[in-house]
């Protein structure tokens, strides 16, 4: 066997290292390599975040670069004394058009909210009925448990009077099966005070549940209410084919500022105490909730939808206007307002 002095053993220690000095470089080199990782997928993060921020601030360039045109373009318009005045015409227009859009919105959504409401109220009350149902049940049981555990009270008392009267030849010959009769009823009394104690408990329970939660509207429901939305949109749109804006409403929405020609100042002032008459009547117009009802029912009859689970009748079968006059005769006429979005109605019905 080879024994090595210490002055070799350190030269050699000193050429190849300890297993301790190697297992700590090893260490430090891991360190190295996950750090020098983590640092090129923080990297990499910040450059995919510079591109992304980079895209913004093209797409901002881009839209601030068309509003200046736009603003550049009206300036123009509002320059020319010749199409300064159709130019407040057509926001006259635009602004009754998104009054109306506003209007149809709010008209659906109180409407939402009332059936929305009308069915928590009925699951709500179907709920109690069969809460206190249940309630009552067990409240019953708890009486008879009740009756039970009084019964035990009284026997137990006289079984208990009746081994304290007992005289002390008695007592021998019959004192044990008394004692064994009375801690039976006590026995059976306990059992029987729990059992009413948590029948007790479970009527509270009962009491004291949470109502369910609100829950969404069925398809039937959110067919009606779709339909309402479209006859509510179909009187908005003869209210305005009356004074012959419907159609100027619709383009103002669609075209840009200056596309359309309203004609000469005249003209455009005859426009707008048209625009400005129509929107009085319009706010004063409230009696029509029959109507309504009426047109909903006949849309109902004639609207076809994509599948059974869909709510958003297909347009062209509720491309019939109905006119209902105050005496309740019906005219029609072919108005695909569904088809066309008035009132922007796609994006307001229930799905």
């Amino acid at each position: 066997m080879i024994m090595l002095k210490g002055s070799a053993l350190s030269s050699l220690t000193a050429i190849f290292g300890n297993s301790e000095d190697k297992s700590q470089d090893s260490d430090k080199l891991m360190d190295l390599y996950w750090n020098r990782a983590e640092l090129k997928k923080e990297f990499a993060g910040m450059r995919k975040e510079q591109f992304r921020l980079q895209d913004v601030i093209k797409q901002q360039e881009g839209a601030k670069a068309r509003l200046k045109q736009k603003l550049e373009h009206l300036e123009d318009l509002l320059i020319d004394p010749l199409l300064a005045h159709n130019v407040i015409v057509f926001y006259q227009l635009r602004g009754l058009g998104h009054k109306c859009e506003r209007k149809v919105a709010k008209f659906a959504e109180e409407l939402k909210q009332q059936r929305e409401q009308k069915r928590h109220n009925s699951i709500v009350a179907d709920w109690n009925e069969e809460r206190k149902a249940e309630a009552k049940v067990v409240e019953l049981r708890r009486l008879e448990k009740r009756d039970a555990v009084l019964q035990l009270e009284d026997q137990l008392q006289s079984e208990q009077r009746r081994l304290t009267s007992m005289s002390g030849f008695k007592r021998l010959f019959s004192g044990r099966s008394a004692m064994k009769l009375i801690d039976g009823l006590a026995a059976q009394l306990e059992i029987a005070v729990q059992e009413e104690h948590m029948l007790k408990e479970a009527v509270a329970e009962i009491k004291n549940r949470e109502p369910p939660d609100h829950q969404g509207l069925e398809i039937p429901a959110k067919r009606s209410i779709n339909l309402m939305i479209l006859s509510f949109g179909q009187q908005l749109y003869l209210h305005f084919m009356e004074s012959d804006l419907a159609e100027s409403i619709k383009e103002s929405t669609e075209k840009s500022v200056g596309a359309i020609n309203y004609g000469t100042r005249y003209e455009c002032d005859q426009l707008l105490d048209r625009i400005h008459k129509s929107i009085d009547s319009m706010e004063k117009s409230t009696d029509f909730a029959d109507v309504l009802q009426k047109r909903a029912k006949m849309l109902g009859e004639i609207a076809k939808f994509p599948g059974d689970n869909d709510a958003v009748p297909v347009a062209r079968t509720v491309s019939t206007l109905f006119q209902i006059d105050a005496n309740g005769v019906v005219r029609t006429s072919d108005a695909d307002l569904l088809g066309v979005n008035y009132w922007g109605m796609s994006k307001i019905f229930t799905r």
